[in-house]
């Protein structure tokens, strides 16, 4: 059963709700459809590593919202009021829903208007993967039984009704819980094709072209500095022996622990115990 939290959108207070439950417009990112958002990235938001930074096109939907929705209110005759509502873990920030609760709205103002993809998807009266993730989100935690996908240029608008799908209901919270362990492990998801950039830049291939070398020679050092090492050893017999500015000495170190076999920790979980995640950098090489 879903409850109305008084936050205002946008607010630093509905920030700080989003961030600690499963949002809406979320959704697509941990189904891995996002076209702007890898479960990666989400994670990153999710965890406070990085900050969603608002753009000229999100600036232009906050700021035509009022009247997109008037021009809905116009044309359908509802009314319509923009709330926040959470049900569990899960919520969802609706642009309107009627009183009556059994009909919401999701208003898109795509940034080039009629000359947007989104704009040509509804005009055949198609709603995108991701967008569809979204309201059906919402449909699960406001209850209702049907949503209007309103897509609005600044002048004109385009609706399509979306209804309650059951499945697919069920294909976000199975996305959703596989995604709340790297939350409560604090460990990242798998990077994804679409975490990476190519680079073709100047300046990025002389700086690959460099580390390559370098690479190459350190390796090459390091095979010469191994024989070289073991050379030395078949030569030294004793404890200790020293010369030409060398010392070879032989000693004893004590065994690692092998904490699988410590039979006080088996089923332990020592997660409680662990540091938080960091980034470290792997650089490797193709060649």
């Amino acid at each position: 059963m879903s409850t109305i939290v008084n936050l205002v959108q946008g607010s630093e207070q509905w920030l700080a709700h989003r961030r600690s439950h499963r949002n809406a417009s979320e959704s697509a990112a941990v189904l891995g459809i996002s076209p702007w958002m890898t479960p990666y990235q989400l994670w990153l938001h999710k965890t406070g590593r990085a900050v969603t930074e608002v753009n000229a096109a999100m600036r232009r939907g906050t700021a035509l919202e009022p009247a997109a929705r008037a021009a809905y209110e116009e044309r359908t005759g509802h009314v319509m009021q923009p709330l926040v509502l959470q049900d569990g873990l899960y919520g969802a920030s609706l642009d309107g829903m009627t009183l009556g609760g059994d009909l919401i709205m999701e208003i898109k103002v795509p940034y080039q208007g009629k000359a947007s993809s989104l704009w040509r998807d509804a005009q055949g009266g198609q709603v995108p993967a991701h967008y569809a993730a979204q309201i059906q989100h919402q449909l699960m935690v406001s209850g209702a039984r049907v949503a209007h996908f309103w897509v609005f240029d600044g002048a004109e608008g385009l609706l399509i009704e979306v209804h309650r799908d059951q499945d697919e209901i069920e294909a976000i919270r199975q996305a959703w819980d596989g995604f709340q362990i790297f939350l409560s492990e604090d460990r990242p998801p798998p990077l994804s094709d679409a975490d990476t950039v190519q680079r073709e830049d100047d300046a990025w291939a002389q700086a690959a072209g460099a580390f390559a070398r370098a690479k190459q020679a350190a390796q090459a050092a390091d095979e010469a500095l191994e024989a070289a090492k073991q050379a030395l050893v078949v030569l030294a017999k004793h404890p200790r022996e020293q010369g030409a500015g060398v010392t070879v000495t032989r000693f004893w170190k004590t065994g690692s622990v092998d904490y699988k076999k410590v039979p006080a920790l088996d089923g332990l979980d020592l997660s409680a115990y662990r540091g938080k995640a960091r980034e470290e950098v792997r650089i490797t090489t193709t060649t």
